[in-house]
């Protein structure tokens, strides 16, 4: 149900560190490295639907041939596409190997060893027959997106110490400053996405190490031959993505290779973008989840790292491996949809912070429906919201098992135990849950593109009949209410089938009323419904005033630097409760286009009992406006003039115009 405009991401990398012989010997398969790059990228596939794309380096080539490879798909099938099209790849490269090796063999009179198990050929031969995999999973569904938009980023050289590969999930609010830094000094960038920036930052930082270390050694003396393993040697990559990320603002987990083999992964000061990993004396895996690399390599909880914020992890080309700070640590804000929402359901972490999420909202829910448990069905959609709801199954529960003994222990100390008051505790007011809605077409429904999307929805759900009454509160929880168009559109009018008494949607999520800007695409503050619920109340009550004002003074802050602004659209929802927009979400999303005559209730989390469910840290900037970096306040200031001049598109474009 839940609809964000969204553009997530899921980065996974395994640098192996043996050759690959030795993973033929152990495994009987010198593609180990790949398969296990596969099995991340499919655990992560939540995350990924329109488009991937996955990278390789090989060490140690020899002058002439090629070390670096990448293949991106936007398909929605292109999990299926890009892995096909590698595996196709090594089939032919094994075929005509083969053919070769057994006509030789046959002149010989020798037995022959196949291509597929034969190292030193795949890593010649095959273009992922390396030690550096990287995949990337984007997740974005507002506008049109094509291969060249999917991850890695490729930039080339023919010094492999200044090739450069960068994949991410990531967003920067400056992009524009970003791209003033390269003017100024004399670039002159073409395309003005995030992603382009990073790459070129880094890889001017990587040209001047480079060149600093190469005219150092060529003046020294040193033979030009043995020049490029020096450099690669004396490559500090930890200092180059300190000087990379010195004005960077924004969430990213970021991981890139250079051509002599040095990888690296990054992740932001702030910890707003997930990112773990696992080290052994075999490989180093990366994920932006951490039961994907639980799943993938069998290990336990225990054995895996949280990347630190503010740190770069660096394995160097000889192996070396560190984690290395680029710059000062700030308060920790993860992102909390990352918790609510995106990330697979079977983290340990992520499992126990959903059920505590659903449990959360049990006392508004009884407070909803009058305690009235017997005429109350409970039911969740979509599948996202199912390890909340057991959450909040349980919560109903253990209120009414507190309920029931407090009664029992009255009429005990009362004297007054009377045999049809306990009939009565035992038997009746438990909770009712039932799989009402059905999604029986395995689509995500947000994907497709905005004119078709109703009917889609319309098509892909189903529900149960004959099970609600006309005397029931119809309970459904949900991860998220962002737009409310696919809620008004679509499900509450499926539900409306059931011909319930009440619908109460409810939401583990608070009312999201400012706009992300670190990597999920919820970014036009007029599409948000508890903002058009805002707005809608001001005008009721002949506060239009107050939406001027609220542009005048957007206006007056974006003169001032980013880290002197505050976030003025805070001033919007300031006259109204959480209840007060609630109620109008409510009226907003009810259905028009059909005869139930029931009514529609909304109860959203509120922010300190999600803070409490997601403890220890919890970014939820989407719900306070309270913004963990200065670019933040910045892009809401944006996004608010934007909706006033009636112009889509997001705030931190390059295109903006204050």
């Amino acid at each position: 149900m839940s609809d964000p405009i969204r553009h997530e991401c899921g980065i996974a990398a395994v640098r192996l560190l043996k050759p690959l012989g030795y993973y033929e010997h152990k495994y009987g398969n010198a593609l180990w490295g790949l398969d296990r790059l596969h099995a991340l990228m499919i655990k992560q596939r939540n995350r990924g639907q329109d488009g991937m794309g996955v990278g390789c380096c090989k060490l140690n080539m020899p002058p002439g041939l090629p070390y670096m490879f990448r293949v991106r798909s936007s398909k929605n099938d292109s999990l299926e596409e890009v892995f096909g099209e590698v595996m196709d790849d090594f089939k032919d490269v094994s075929r005509k190997a083969n053919k070769e090796r057994k006509q030789i063999a046959l002149e010989r009179n020798k037995e022959y060893v196949k291509f597929e198990h034969d190292p030193d050929a795949i890593k010649e031969h095959f273009e992922f027959g390396g030690e550096v995999l990287m995949g990337h999973l984007r997740y974005g569904t507002s506008g049109g997106f094509g291969k060249a938009s999917c991850h890695p980023y490729l930039r080339r050289s023919n010094w492999p110490t200044r090739s450069l590969m960068v994949m991410g999930n990531f967003n920067m609010t400056n992009t524009r400053e970003l791209n003033d830094v390269m003017r100024r000094r004399g670039q002159h960038p073409v395309v003005d996405t995030d992603t382009q920036t990073v790459l070129e930052e880094i890889g001017f930082h990587l040209d001047e190490a480079h060149n600093r270390l190469y005219h150092e050694l060529r003046d020294d003396g040193m033979d030009g031959l043995a020049i490029p393993a020096e450099i690669s040697k004396r490559m500090d990559v930890t200092q180059i993505i300190r000087d990379s990320a010195a004005i960077w603002d924004g969430g990213y987990a970021i991981a890139g290779v250079i051509g002599n083999g040095d990888m690296f992964v990054m992740r932001d000061p702030n910890a707003i973008r997930p990112c773990f990993y696992l080290q052994t004396d075999e490989f180093i895996a990366f994920a932006s989840e951490r039961a994907a690399l639980r799943t993938v390599f069998e290990v336990r909880e225990e054995d895996t790292q949280v990347m630190p914020a503010a740190h770069v992890a660096v394995v160097k080309s000889d192996g070396r491996f560190s984690v290395e700070p680029f710059t000062e640590v700030r308060p920790p804000t993860p992102c909390a949809f990352e918790r609510i929402y995106f990330s697979r359901g079977n983290g340990a972490t992520i499992y126990t912070q959903r059920k505590a999420l659903g449990e959360a909202l049990v006392p508004q829910l009884l407070d909803a429906v009058g305690n009235d448990l017997e005429n109350t069905v409970v039911s969740f959609v979509p599948n996202t919201a199912e390890t909340a709801f057991y959450g909040f199954m349980d919560g109903l529960r253990k209120s009414r098992r507190f309920e029931v003994k407090k009664a029992l222990m009255d009429m005990l100390a009362s004297g007054k135990l009377d045999e049809s008051k306990v009939d009565d505790l035992i038997l009746r007011n438990w909770p009712r849950s039932e799989k009402i809605a059905h999604k029986d077409i395995k689509s995500r429904t947000f994907i497709s593109q905005e004119e078709g999307r109703d009917a889609l929805v319309s098509s892909v759900y189903d529900i149960t009949y004959e099970v609600v009454k006309p005397t029931d509160n119809l309970v459904v929880l949900d991860d998220s209410i962002v737009r409310g168009t696919t809620l008004k559109q679509s499900i509450l009018r499926i539900l409306a089938r059931t011909n319930p008494k009440r619908i109460i949607v409810v939401s583990t999520a608070p009312q999201i009323r400012y706009p992300d800007c670190y990597g999920i695409d919820m970014s036009e503050l007029g599409k948000f419904i508890a903002f058009q619920a805002a707005i809608a109340l001001l005008k009721d009550r002949n506060r239009r005033d107050l939406i001027d004002q609220t542009y005048e003074n957007c206006l007056a802050e974006l003169k001032k630097p980013a880290v002197q602004q505050r976030n003025v659209v805070q001033d919007i929802y300031a006259p109204f409760t959480a209840e007060e927009i609630s109620a109008k979400v409510a009226e907003l999303v009810r259905p028009q286009t059909t005869t139930w005559k029931g009514e529609v209730d909304v109860i959203y989390q509120t922010i300190p009992d999600m803070r409490r469910a997601l403890e220890p840290h919890c970014g939820d900037w989407y719900f306070s406006g309270d913004y963990p970096t200065p670019g933040g306040h910045v892009v809401a200031n944006e996004a608010f003039i934007r909706y006033y001049r009636g112009k889509t598109g997001r705030a931190y474009d390059m295109l903006f115009e204050p």
